[in-house]
């Protein structure tokens, strides 16, 4: 049952339905039953993102000329709801295909495309992006990473912390300074291969207060050599221009994922209070539950329309800035408050590992803090005003 009586958004085509419906099959069969193990190790299976390779669920919005299906924002968009909805918030596939794979086709050169897209496309190549730092987080003019010349190539020394996907990555894009006097207009994007990229290491996959099996790490890189086509795109010196262009398309994604989970706490708070009963009836005949169900659909109703325009937008290429970051902090806020309302209707039960609700209430927290804090967030809305 849907929580949300809402009518399908004008940009919701009937190909759009069909991935839709092949996604939650794909999601409910190939990895719900395995998310338990995943939680007690800490992390899922790298043959999961051959799986989803082959199910045609990676790169949906990269061109099929390199390897992807062809579609756009939107069937990144339907993939990612569904995510969220089957409960696989820890899944780092949102920012593999929505994120990492846009840089290279939008800014690589056309050998970087043919040489990377497809393998992402398939799963053979998992990708991270690697912008903060143990002292730099919003600050991304701050970094300390370094891409020196040297010969026909660069060297590259730095670290990085918070990476999503940093255990299974073999592809990272790197944002470095390639000129440590220039300010902003000194940061270029690295592309690194690690596979055979001697003085790259992975350090310790970080425990986190939610998205345990999110294998969300440290990196480093000493004195790693890297060719001159590393460098994304032809010239140095446009990484900040690149990841401010991008950013609105991933604090999107970020509302995405807070509708999806929006939704489907809504969905099982709703099914458990119809079922649990207390001095003698189900909870759900209270006042109570029903005025703060009736609060929490009306807020959620006005937050899906919402984000559903900012996809329209997006897709025609006009969501701005100041849209995106609205989006961004007022839908995760609202993750965060009325999944908190929601694990409230289940009692004790709502504070136990083994329900959802308990592990959705610990893993919306990040919501507000990455792809740029909602402080953040309000700091850019303000200057429109």
């Amino acid at each position: 049952m849907e929580a949300l009586n809402l009518p399908r958004p004008a940009w919701m085509s009937e190909d759009l339905v069909l991935l839709e419906e092949q996604a939650r099959r794909f999601f409910a069969a190939e990895l719900v039953p395995h998310v338990e193990r995943w939680h007690e190790n800490g992390i899922m299976d790298r043959a999961v993102w051959n799986k989803l390779g082959e199910a045609g669920l990676l790169c949906a919005g990269i061109p099929e000329e390199y390897g992807g299906a062809g579609g756009t924002f939107a069937h990144e968009t339907v993939i990612n709801r569904e995510i969220a909805l089957a409960g696989l918030d820890c899944l780092g596939a949102p920012l593999h295909s929505g994120i990492v794979a846009p840089y290279i086709y939008r800014y690589g050169t056309e050998d970087q495309k043919r040489r990377w897209l497809p393998k992402l496309a398939t799963g053979e190549l998992v990708s991270a992006i690697a912008m903060s730092e143990p002292g730099t987080g919003s600050d991304l003019q701050g970094v300390r990473t370094t891409a020196k010349k040297s010969g026909n190539g660069y060297v590259l020394n730095g670290s990085k912390t918070f990476i999503t996907n940093g255990q299974h990555a073999n592809l990272i894009v790197v944002v470095a300074k390639t000129d440590p006097t220039a300010g902003h207009k000194g940061i270029s994007l690295m592309v690194v291969e690690t596979d055979d990229a001697q003085g790259f290491r992975r350090g310790r996959k970080l425990n986190k207060l939610g998205l345990d099996w999110a294998d969300t790490s440290e990196l480093f890189f000493e004195d790693v050599k890297l060719p001159a086509e590393a460098l994304l795109g032809s010239e140095e010196g446009n990484g900040f221009i690149q990841l401010m262009t991008e950013l609105p398309q991933e604090r999107l994604l970020v509302a995405t994922a807070g509708i999806g989970m929006i939704e489907r706490a809504l969905r099982l708070t709703i099914d458990y209070v119809k079922e649990r009963k207390a001095f003698g009836k189900a909870i759900v005949e209270f006042q109570n539950t029903q005025f703060v169900l009736a609060e929490c659909k009306t807020e959620a109703t006005v937050a899906k329309v919402f984000h559903d325009h900012c996809v329209e937008r997006h897709v025609r290429h006009e969501l701005d800035t100041t849209t995106a970051s609205m989006a961004k902090y007022w839908i995760t806020d609202l993750q965060n408050s009325i999944v908190d309302r929601c694990l409230q209707l289940f009692g004790g039960y709502g504070y136990m590992d083994e329900y959802p609700i308990s592990r959705m209430y610990r893993d919306a927290r990040v919501q507000r803090i990455y792809a740029g804090t909602n402080e953040i967030m309000k700091l850019l809305i303000a200057r429109s005003l």
